[in-house]
């Protein structure tokens, strides 16, 4: 594990600098919140700007559902949300939307004797495990799924989200469009009613990593880079052209490479279930809301700056911490169709 993940990943809310943290953020200096699943690469993008231009960029990791209710508030210069806005909502509220990066949401779990990559499942039997119908780690269809696999019985304890969060959008729009029960049942959304009986909630993705580590038994879900931070059990999962697959940043690319942002309306598109022999199933991406009406023009200015930065600098930092950049086709259509709607003069 690199040490500037273990660094990104520390607390859940940090003004990164390159070198101190000032008492008072210099006027320049930028503020967004939401998502957690983007935080480690926007902690390194963050240095990385900083020691570039000086100007510093503070980002609260609260979720995405707090990302959206503090853009909306004007709190922060921008929101992050993996749980796209509907374009209608959107144009209600004055705002633009845009894909910043790619990732994968990951089953994990702490099954003694089971480790990274060993335990094999497909999308109904992961809904039928986090819906509670599957209990024991003994069940017949787990053992169909693994052979010669030895996977020992043990009372199964579903760790999930506790605050409105967009990697539970994702995952939930996953189980939703593979298990037919999940999606009468449950359904998706940021924050659903969890169904298994024995379920324990964690906040952020940091909550529910450490939640899987503590329990014994226990099946969790949590964006990939936090498997690596926390040096998790994680899951290969069946995908939709019935190939097992391993979470990694190649396999999120093949998830996401048929995807044409431009062609809907405020981009906002769930790439989960995505065809492909090499797909990786839960793919998501995390994104980025702004006012087109801002109340402060030049520190939104400076957003548009620093994520243009990381477009066009921020590839390698990306892969390196197992994130798929935006493709250079998807970022130019943003600087032309979405950027040019924010009025910073």
């Amino acid at each position: 594990m690199k040490l500037t993940l273990k660094k990104a990943l520390t607390v859940a809310a940090l003004s990164i600098s390159a070198a101190s943290f000032a008492p008072v953020a210099m006027a320049a200096d930028i503020t967004g919140a939401g998502a957690t699943f983007p935080y480690p690469i926007y902690g390194k993008w963050a240095e990385a700007y900083k020691a570039r231009t000086g100007t510093g960029m503070n980002y609260q990791s609260i979720g995405s559902s707090g990302g959206i209710k503090q853009i909306k508030a004007k709190t922060v210069d921008f929101g992050a949300t993996d749980a796209p806005v509907k374009f209608e909502d959107l144009e209600r509220d004055g705002m633009v939307q845009f894909p910043a990066i790619i990732g994968g949401v990951v089953p994990v779990i702490n099954v003694k004797g089971v480790g990274k990559n060993q335990l094999k499942l497909d999308g109904v039997t992961l809904a039928d495990i986090f819906q509670g119908t599957i209990t024991n780690w003994n069940d017949k269809r787990i053992a169909l799924l693994n052979p010669g696999l030895n996977i020992p019985a043990g009372d199964i304890t579903v760790v999930h989200r506790a605050d409105g969060s967009g990697t539970t959008a994702i995952f939930t729009d996953y189980l939703a469009k593979v298990s037919s029960d999940w999606k009468s049942n449950v359904g998706a959304g940021a924050a659903v009613k969890w169904p298994a009986a024995s379920s324990v909630g964690g906040k952020g993705n940091e909550g529910v990593a450490a939640n899987v580590n503590r329990i014994n038994n226990s099946i969790g879900y949590v964006e990939y880079a936090y498997t690596k931070k926390n040096n998790m059990a994680s899951v290969v999962m069946k995908n939709k052209d019935g190939q097992f697959i391993a979470a990694d940043d190649l396999t999120f690319e093949a998830a996401a490479a048929g995807v044409d942002w431009s062609k809907v309306p405020g981009m906002g598109i769930y790439i989960t279930d995505s065809p492909g022999a090499k797909s990786y199933p839960i793919t998501g991406a995390s994104f980025i809301l702004m006012y087109k009406q801002p109340t402060n023009k030049a520190t939104s200015a400076e957003v548009i700056k620093f994520f243009d930065y990381a477009f066009k600098e921020g590839g390698k930092m990306a892969i390196d911490l197992d994130y798929v950049p935006m493709p250079k086709a998807t970022t130019d259509y943003i600087r032309k169709n979405v950027w040019s709607q924010i009025q910073n003069k």
